[in-house]
C-alpha cells in the first residue's frame, strides 16, 4: 500500500539516502541533507538524529553536519584497506622522514576523497587534512590523482555538483579541469598550489593494484615556497610505484 508522503522506500534506503548525499565530501546543513536525499525535514530531522546517535555523522558548532569516525572505521577495517595501508607504511614513513611535511594515503569514495593515512611534523604546514577526512576531488592533490583516473562518468558528476572554490588556487573552470586531468593521467603528478590551504602546495601520485586500476593516491602537503624543491615530486612518484608493486602491479 502506497504511503502517505508518495515515498516508497523503507527506513534503510532512506538511511542510506542520507549516506549517499555526502558522497561530495561535503559538510552539509539539515536542509540540504534533506533535498539531496529525497526527504521532508521532519523525516531528515529525525534519521539524521539516528546517524548522530550511532556515530556516523557529526554535527559541528556551525550546524553542518560531516561524515563521523565510525563509519570511516568501518571502511578501513575492511580487508583491502588494511592490505593498502598495510603496503604503504614503510614508503609513507620514508617521505616524512626525507620532508617532515605532512604525507598523506588517501582513496576516493564517490565524489570525495578520503585520508586513510596521515604523518606529520611539529613543522609542517598548517592543514585541515586529518585521518578520515573527507574532503573535495577537485580542490585536494590527492584529490585530483584519483580524480584523473576514475572511471567515465566521475568526473562529469563532480563538475555537475558544482567546482566550490577554497582558496585562490582551487580550479573552478570545467575546461581548466578537464585540462589539469589530462596533464596529470601523462605526468602521473597532480600539483596543486594553495587550492585548499593558504601558504600550501600538494604534490601526489596514483596508487595501482595488481590489475593496474588506480585505488589510492599518496602525497605530500608542504609549504608553498618549497614547491620548487625537486624531492617533493620525485618522492611521491617512487612511493606510489613502491606501493603499486607492493600490491602486486606490475608496468
Amino acid at each position: 500500500m502506497p504511503r502517505r508522503d508518495g515515498d516508497d522506500r523503507s527506513v534503510a534506503e532512506k538511511l542510506f539516502a542520507i549516506a549517499d548525499a555526502f558522497e561530495r565530501g561535503d559538510e552539509l546543513t539539515l536542509g540540504e541533507i534533506a533535498d539531496r536525499a529525497r526527504l521532508p525535514m521532519s523525516t531528515a530531522h529525525r534519521l539524521v538524529g539516528e546517524w548522530v546517535a550511532w556515530g556516523g555523522l557529526v554535527r559541528g558548532d556551525d550546524g553542518r553536519f560531516r561524515v563521523g569516525i565510525k563509519l570511516w572505521r568501518l571502511s578501513v577495517r575492511q580487508p583491502s584497506s588494511r592490505r593498502l595501508r598495510a603496503a604503504a607504511k614503510l614508503y609513507l614513513q620514508d617521505l616524512f622522514d626525507a620532508t617532515g611535511e605532512h604525507v598523506h594515503l588517501a582513496v576516493r569514495e564517490g565524489l570525495g576523497v578520503v585520508y586513510l593515512e596521515r604523518m606529520s611534523g611539529p613543522d609542517a604546514v598548517p592543514s585541515i587534512t586529518d585521518v578520515g577526512s573527507r574532503l573535495p576531488l577537485h580542490a585536494t592533490g590527492v584529490g585530483q590523482a584519483l580524480l584523473a583516473f576514475a572511471p567515465p562518468g566521475v568526473f562529469e558528476d563532480v563538475v555537475a555538483g558544482g567546482l566550490r572554490p577554497y582558496q585562490p588556487g582551487t580550479i573552478t573552470d570545467e575546461d581548466e579541469l578537464r585540462a589539469r586531468m589530462a596533464e596529470v593521467r601523462r605526468v602521473g603528478l597532480a600539483t596543486s598550489v594553495e587550492a585548499l590551504t593558504k601558504g600550501a602546495f600538494s604534490v601526489a601520485a596514483p596508487v595501482r593494484d595488481a590489475t593496474g586500476t588506480v585505488v589510492a593516491a599518496v602525497s605530500i602537503i608542504a609549504h608553498v615556497e618549497r614547491r620548487t624543491e625537486p624531492q617533493f615530486a620525485l618522492g611521491v612518484r617512487i612511493a606510489g610505484r613502491g606501493i603499486s608493486a607492493a600490491l602486486g602491479w606490475r608496468p
